[in-house]
């Protein structure tokens, strides 16, 4: 098991030291959607092995309306940050995910089309996404569930480590409290 490390409030240089420290994809919606912000990131692993699970949750206008959150979560498999956002227990999906089914939401990660699976047995409230980029696990968590629909539209994913200047033009807002959930 890798500790989490303390979730700080957002900023660019907090965005950075868990870049610079994460040994997997930091995903991020970039460009992001209308009206978005950063709130937070969130990382397991030490200061030997690195970060071996990274968390970036964003916020802003639903796609039906009111507020909305998403939480992109990058793991190696067994870490289990990803089921501990999803609410659920052990360290992956298991059998909640049903991949011989035809996806249920696609995002363009690193440049790929990346299927996701919805999640069953998730708390109410949510809409659980996972399924697999770079060979890790990729799991998108959305608050209410109608914000889920964000990933129905081709979500477009930048890994932070290989990003340039721009991500010196993150909007940063308050952090989220699903990263201290």
């Amino acid at each position: 098991m890798y500790p989490l490390q303390p979730v700080v409030p957002p900023s660019l240089e907090a965005l950075r030291v868990a870049v610079n420290r994460a040994r997997v994809p930091v995903w991020m919606p970039w460009p992001l959607p209308v009206g978005w912000l950063y709130t937070g990131v969130a990382y397991a692993g030490d200061d030997r092995s690195g970060g071996r699970a990274t968390a970036v949750a964003c916020s802003g206008p639903g796609p039906l309306g009111g507020a909305g959150e998403l939480l992109l979560v990058a793991e190696e498999l067994g870490v289990g940050l990803g089921a501990r956002y999803a609410g659920l227990d052990g360290p992956d999906p298991g059998p909640r995910l049903r991949v011989d089914d035809a996806p249920h939401g696609k995002v363009l990660a690193g440049g790929r089309l990346t299927p996701l699976w919805q999640v069953s047995g998730v708390p109410e409230g949510r809409a659980v996404f996972a399924g697999e980029a770079r060979g890790l696990w990729l799991w998108a968590i959305a608050w209410p569930e109608d914000s889920g629909l964000l990933l129905y539209d081709e979500l477009v994913l930048t890994d932070l480590r290989e990003a340039g200047p721009e991500m010196d033009m993150v909007p940063c807002g308050a952090l989220s409290p699903r990263l201290l959930s």
